[in-house]
This record gives structure tokens, sequence and C-alpha cells, in this order.
């Protein structure tokens, strides 16, 4: 590593330029990752190609050994001649097979190249599979098996929607697919149907065909060498159960929709319906699924298995908001919570050490998010500490020896970081943040299994759904602005704002917000939270138990698991400002004393959401209703993330939107109920306070026409905003993060800051 060392590009701002430079699938391929690496190690980047993302990792990761793998010698050749790092190196060898001995790599990554080891060998899918099997033997255990690759969807008959001007291709396509086949054995059919939309015309065809035709209409420049390959091979369901077959437990599945390629290649060119004419969400545009290779006895899924009777852990309390009479419920977690991240730094670069592949058995009951995706139920997250009687420091510093295998000798340095509440609106549970610099551990001798992550990769992990804790996101950002660190670049999605003249009341500054205790104990339950436990099983791959937990949870009765968290943002000449509610709380009430706390709007969302279109007819629906906002567009603010795993399956889905120069006065309300069987002045119901929140990471929204409610236009709109929205500057809100405390706030402006 000394001859790296005097080979680097420079700073830490030269690798920033550097990663800059990539373009933006390559960029997003080195964030996903990031989650999943241990920044040392071996790893194959298989079918490497130009060698280009091979030698990005090498240079992100010095002490990474990579080798790129490619079946060309000539690509082999000509990567080899290019790129000169002493921890780069390439070799000829085919992916599906043996490349590397076995148990030899800690990881193995495959970025959009398995589709061409089915392609080529007569469209067998099996053929993949026998690639995932032989790529596993390589695997060391513990290594991580990582694909990037398109989804195949599940079978069934759907209808594609097309302009006049696209028909032709669609014809070609139907006639040449699966090209490399005899020619009797090419193509697919399908019928033209009746089509409502005048210079549209309706086609009737499996899901394959017409997502592969979707994906791939747009290579026409390339359309001979496009059209001999199939994109598509497993669904989600077989990617999920090969993996599980091959003992690997997977700790990433989650469908990627591109918000460029939404933008500008599926909004307004198609519409996807079923046979029934309902409007279907845009296909994934890439998936992601991550394994990690265990031993044979090793658990590699957890399911709940049964309910079971409470253990005393959790406990439901109840108050009454004094002026309204409303009852809230409140779930209260016993001790203080205290994340514990230890950091170091090395090659200019500031690492942390945190759990890795840590089971959070709660989230399986989130068995269908929205987006898609699987709940990761094995995460990465903070070194997560309950304090009981003995201070901080020293229970600190105990459980780093226990459970990292860090000594005591190994402190450097303690910093006492902020507080903040993971999820106020039902959870009485107050975390603060403890960062601890130590001397470079790279080896766990602890009770679990740690492990050192670049800090800021793990934040692009998060702008791409590859890291789903949102504690130590948060933690991370707060690091780096003590030590005087920038949060690196943001390679989610831009956000793209228009200029405006200046908010109602618009503030440099948070204004004053004048304590106030607005609830008191109440003996009687309301009917939003439900108090559960159940029994959970871990089991290996071959479907023996090998273990038991026996776990309460926290979940609501009516509404779903998904929340919605949107960043209400209005820009002028000079600023952009954020639309905060000062609202209240019965759990910042029990720690402070005072129940007023700043947030970002927010909603549970029904149990009739069941996609991201609807979430986000839904969230402009209740901009519109509480806040009398009109906003033009959403924006994806990264992936979803579970704000508190260890007490509740809540995924929360953060959106970012501009409001538009004009407020609502006659909003418009859609079909989706609040609730079921709502009581009236219930405020977790109508107001922000109920902390739900919103989904962002995969939308398709000019998929819906047929189906969503009438959007309010900004006609409509005059007066003003009744609802008590404050418009703060952004940089003051930044400049002053450590002192918010709302945990999906300082998720949310943290990645809209940077993306903006």
């Amino acid at each position: 590593m000394h001859a790296y060392h005097h080979q680097q590009r420079g700073t830490r701002s030269d690798y920033e330029r550097y990663l800059q430079g990539m373009d933006a699938s390559m960029q997003q391929k080195v964030a996903l990752t990031a989650a999943h690496l241990l920044g040392r190690g071996w790893l194959a980047d298989m079918g490497m190609g130009s060698g280009t993302g091979s030698e990005a990792l090498a240079a992100l990761y010095p002490e990474l050994r990579v080798t790129g793998v490619d079946i060309s010698p000539e690509m082999v050749e000509l990567a080899t001649e290019r790129y000169k790092r002493p921890n780069l190196d390439f070799r000829v060898g085919d992916i599906g097979a043996a490349c590397f001995e076995d148990e030899s790599l800690d990881v193995v990554f495959n970025s959009s190249v398995l589709h061409h080891v089915t392609t080529f060998n007569g469209y067998d899918k099996n053929r993949a599979a026998d690639a995932v099997a032989n790529q596993v033997k390589q695997l060391k255990v513990d290594g991580s098996l990582i694909i990037r690759d398109f989804l195949r969807p599940e079978p069934g008959l759907v209808r594609l929607e097309l302009p006049e001007e696209t028909v032709p291709l669609l014809e070609r396509f139907a006639a040449e697919f699966r090209y490399l086949l005899p020619e009797e054995e090419r193509g697919f059919s399908y019928r033209e149907v009746e089509c409502d939309k005048r210079g549209r015309r309706a086609f009737e065809m499996e899901s394959l065909h017409a997502v592969e035709f979707i994906l791939r209409k747009d290579y026409t420049a390339d359309w001979e060498t496009e059209v001999l390959e199939e994109y598509t091979y497993f669904t989600q369901r077989e990617f999920e159960e090969l993996f599980r077959e091959q003992r690997l437990r997977i700790l990433a599945s989650t469908p990627i929709r591109n918000p460029w390629i939404i933008r500008n290649r599926f909004e307004g060119q198609f519409l996807l319906k079923d046979v029934d004419g309902r409007s279907l969400e845009f296909p994934p545009t890439n998936y992601l699924i991550v394994g990690e290779k265990v031993e044979p006895d090793d658990d590699v899924v957890v399911r709940a298995s049964q309910e079971s009777v409470s253990i005393g852990y959790l406990e439901l309390c109840y108050y009454r908001h004094i002026e309204s009479g409303a009852i809230r419920d409140l779930i209260r977690r016993p001790n203080a919570t205290l994340d514990v991240v230890p950091f170091y730094r090395q090659h200019d670069e500031v690492f942390v050490i945190a759990r890795k592949s840590y089971p959070r058995p709660l989230l399986s009951l989130c068995s269908e998010r929205l987006d898609g995706g699987l709940s990761p139920i094995y995460v990465t997250e903070p070194i997560v500490v309950t304090q009981g009687d003995k201070p901080i420091a020293q229970t600190v510093e105990e459980a780093l020896e226990k459970r990292a295998g860090i000594p005591p000798a190994a402190l450097k340095r303690f910093h006492f970081g902020s507080t903040s509440y993971p999820s106020p609106g039902g959870l009485q549970e107050e975390v603060r943040a403890v960062f601890v610099e130590v001397e470079p551990t790279p080896v766990s001798t602890g009770t679990e299994r740690v492990r050192a992550v670049a800090a800021r990769q793990l934040l692009r992990a998060a702008q791409v759904g590859g890291l789903p804790d949102a504690r130590l996101e948060l933690h991370v950002c707060e690091l780096l602005a003590r030590l005087g660190e920038s949060l690196g670049s943001w390679i989610g999605e831009q956000l793209k704002l228009t200029v405006q003249s200046p908010p109602p009341d618009a503030r440099s500054t948070l204004p004053e917000s004048t304590p106030r205790r607005a609830f008191e104990r109440n003996h009687a339950g309301g009917e939003f939270l439900h108090l559960g436990c159940a029994e959970f099983e871990a089991l290996s791959h071959s479907g023996v138990v090998v273990d038991r937990h026996t776990l309460e949870y926290c979940r609501p009765r009516k509404l779903s698991l998904h929340t919605a968290a949107v960043i209400l943002l209005w820009k002028t000449e000079e600023e952009v400002f954020v639309g905060l509610v000062d609202d209240d709380f019965p759990a910042v009430q029990c720690f402070r004393g005072h129940s007023n706390l700043w947030v970002t709007p927010a909603w549970r969302l029904p149990t009739t959401v069941t996609n991201l279109d609807e979430m986000e007819s839904f969230t402009r629906e209740r901009i519109a209703t509480e806040h009398q906002i009109v906003v033009d567009d959403f924006f994806t603010l990264g992936g979803p993330y579970y704000p508190s795993p260890g007490a509740t399956p809540e995924v929360v889905f953060p959106l970012a939107c501009q409001a538009q120069g004009a407020t609502a006065k006659d909003p418009v309300r859609n079909n989706f109920p609040i609730s079921n069987a709502d009581p009236p002045g219930t405020l977790w119901v109508q107001t922000a306070s109920s902390r739900p929140y919103l989904c962002p990471t995969n939308r398709s929204r000019a998929n819906t026409d047929s189906r969503a409610p009438r959007r309010p236009t900004p006609e409509s709109y005059s007066g003003p905003d009744p609802k008590g929205l404050h418009w703060v500057a952004m940089s003051h809100l930044v400049a002053n993060f450590t002192n918010l405390r709302d945990g999906h706030l300082k998720t949310l402006l943290s990645r809209a800051s940077r993306a903006v």
C-alpha cells in the first residue's frame, strides 16, 4: 500500500472531481457497491468491458484489490494498457465459469452482464443460474455477490399503448426478438386492440415482450446489436429464490427506476395497462440484488412464525391533546438509545465502523413495499447501545470492547453528538449520537460483526437505495461536518427548481417557537397504534430453523407500514426556502418538557395506497388540503429508509417538491380514505403530527392518466396559507443541522441541500 500512497490522484477533493467526471450510470454503479464493500479484500468485476468501472473502484478503494474479468482478450489487453494501479489487474475469463479459485474472493460484482450469458447461450436462463452458482463457489464465507441487471416481469398479458410513429419499431421488434435463434423461432405474437386515445394504438401482448420493447426502444442507433440480446431473464421472486438456494443471505433486492430514463424515455411516450384498461406503473429500468455467503448452518432468511404473548419490553401509553381532546397513542421504549459511531482517518478519507448485516426481524413484517423492494432483514447500521445505570462514556467503552472488539487502549477521543427523534409521531425514543475516534481496527474480535467503510461512500449508497438505515446516514453527515469535511457529491436525482418571487413571510432564520405543553396523560387508549409480539424463525438455506426470537413491535391498526415524507422547497434568486410546520408531539413533551417540534410535512399512508403512483396522488392532495399549496412535480430524494427497525417495521419514502407561487382556494379531494373509521378530531389523521411519510425511489407519474385523481390547477389557487407553513432559508437550517430534532426533517434536509 506504500506504493499506492505515492500514486494517488491527490487530495480527497481530487477524488471527488474524479468521481463527478464519470457518467451517471458509472457513479450509480460505484455507489451501489458502497454499502456492501469492506473497502479491502479482493473484488472481481465480472464482464468489465472497457475496464472503466474496475478502475473507478480501484481508485476509490485503495486497500481493495480489484480484478476486471472479460471474455474478450482484446478488451483485457486494452484495459491493461490504459489503466495502471497497484491494486488493479485484468484477466481473460468466462464469467459463467470458474475464473478464480474456490473461496478466494470477497466480492463478486456483475453490472449488466449476466443477460449476456443467457443471450449468447440460446437465451437459456438456466445458464445465468449456473453462473451464479459458480460465482458463489469462488466467494469466501461472508463475501458478497452483487448483481445489477434487468428484471423480468411476472408473466401475464398487458396492453401497451404507443404513438403512431412508434408502431413500426414495435412491428420490427416483434419479428426480430431473439434474433440469434433460427428464423422460425424468432419473434413473438401480439394483437391490436381498441384504443380510446387519438393518435395512439394499443396492443395486447405478454408482459415480457412489452418490457423488452420498452427497455430498448430508444437504442435505434445500435439496433442490430441490441436486438440480439434478451435483457431480462429472472423475475424478482426467481432472483431471491436462487440466492437463498445458493446459501446467500439477501441484503438488498430492489427494483430501480432511473429518474432520467423515466422523464426522458418513458413519460408521455407510452402507456402500460392491464387487459382491463387500468394503468400500470412503469417497469423498473434496472434491478439490484446483493447476497452474503454464510456458513451452511447459518440463517439466510428470517420470518414471523406466529403471534406471541407480550414480553413486557415496549409499553403502549396514551396522551390527550388538551385543546381538541383527541387521543394520541405512543409506544415507549425503555432506557436511552445511543448510536455509537467509531471512526478513523486513513488515506485522506474518514472511515466509520458499523455493524454489518445485523438482523432486524421486525422488517420482515413489511412484506410488500410500495416500490417493489424486499425489506432488508440484515442491515448496516450504527452500533446501537442501550444505556443503563452507568455513565455514557463507560457504557460506550464497555460495549465497544465486548461487541466490536475495540479495546479501551484504541479509543482516542469522544465526541457527543446531537439527539433526534426517529419517529416522533408514535414512538417515544430519543437517540443520541456518540462519535468515538479510534485507532484503525480492521478486524472484529467482538460478539458482533463490524466493518469499516468510507463515510462519503455510505452517503452515496443512501442516495441510490443501498443504505436503508437513516440514522447511520445522519450520524455520518454530522460527523463529517464536525470534522470540517465535505459531504461529497450528490449522485441521485438533481432537483431542478425554477426561480420565483419570495414566499409569504420568508425568514432567513428559524423563528422562535413558544414552548407549549399540549398533552396530558390519559388512561384510555386510542385507535391508532397496535403493540404486537411475534416469534420469528431464522432459517438456513435448506429450510432448517436455526434460531428463534420473540420480539415486540409497533404498527398502525388501520393504516399501512408506509410513510411519506416531503420537503417543500421554494427557490428565489438568492436562496432556497424550506416549508416547515411547528407541530406538537407527546413523545417530545416526555423528553423535553414541551411538546413543540419543527417538522417537515409527512403522512402515514392508508392501506388503499398500493403503489408509487397512488402515493404521489395521495401526497399531492394532502399538501393541497392541509397546506393549500400547489406542487408542480415530485423528485426522488434518495432511497427509502427505516427510522427505527428495532421497534417498528415502518418504511419511509422521502420526496422533494417545489411549491408554486400560489396557494389552494378549493382543494380537490380524491378517493383515498384516511382510515376506515376515524373518530372526529383525531389529530394523527388530519395533520402532519401523524408523522407519516412518502414514497419516491421508483416513480412513474405519466403512466396514471386513467386512474389518478384530478390535479388542482394553479388557476384555482389564491389567498394565504392557513396551515402555518413557515418558509425558512435552507442555508440557515443546514448551518444549524445539529439543533434540529425531527429525524425525518434532518434526513430530507441533508439530501435536498446537496441535490439542489
